[in-house]
């Protein structure tokens, strides 16, 4: 856990407000709050929205995939403040990279949420994993010498006292992650693939497993 944490606060170090990553999360948080966003919501299902938001981005980064799913990490946390506690030492709260506060709540309300079949039915539903996801998405495509596309989800494990689910590590958090690490690797092989083309996995092994 104490790698990710300084993973994080390393990386909101080197992009301050209004940095190019700042501006990148920005651009998409406008788009999910969008009306747009939206009205598309009431035709699609949230596995295609999800889609929808990583093309978006994937254009805007003029296809740089690195930028877009760091972006999409720091974009899809559902909360701006990371509560950090170290032995001997008050916990305290470290800020992320984040939009306006009227803006950020929009995102949140607009982000998909039943994408996997056994997605819980409340309101919140998955919309943590997205960035479980998305995270190790990114360190899974990044990383050339070590694969540590499995250590990225433990980071949002920290985020979910606040957004009022479990806070400890249960096994459909690391399912997000391995679908997000094998996402990364299969963009290396094929640029063309889709998150929905690896997130629909998810229902077909329930399935499989569950008759």
């Amino acid at each position: 856990m104490r790698y990710l944490i300084i993973f994080f606060i390393f990386t909101t170090s080197l992009f301050p407000q209004h940095s190019k990553l700042y501006k990148s999360i920005n651009h998409i948080s406008k788009y999910i709050a969008s009306d747009y966003f939206k009205n598309l919501s009431e035709s699609k299902s949230d596995i295609q929205l999800i889609d929808s938001i990583y093309i978006y981005q994937l254009k805007y980064q003029n296809y740089n995939f690195t930028e877009t799913l760091l972006s999409l990490t720091f974009a899809l946390v559902p909360v701006r403040k990371v509560p950090i506690k170290f032995p001997l030492l008050n916990k305290f709260n470290y800020p992320l990279i984040s939009v306006t506060d009227s803006l950020f709540n929009l995102k949140n309300k607009h982000l998909p949420k039943y994408f996997f079949v056994d997605s819980p039915t409340n309101k919140f539903g998955d919309k943590d994993k997205l960035s479980h996801f998305f995270g190790s998405a990114f360190i899974s495509y990044s990383s050339n010498i070590f694969d540590f596309g499995n250590l990225i989800g433990y980071f949002v494990e920290v985020f979910e006292d606040n957004f009022k689910v479990q806070s400890t590590i249960d096994k459909r958090d690391m399912m997000a992650n391995t679908l997000g690490n094998l996402f990364g690797k299969m963009l290396k092989k094929n640029k063309k693939v889709l998150p929905s083309q690896i997130l629909i996995t998810r229902t077909l092994s329930y399935f499989r497993f569950n008759q």
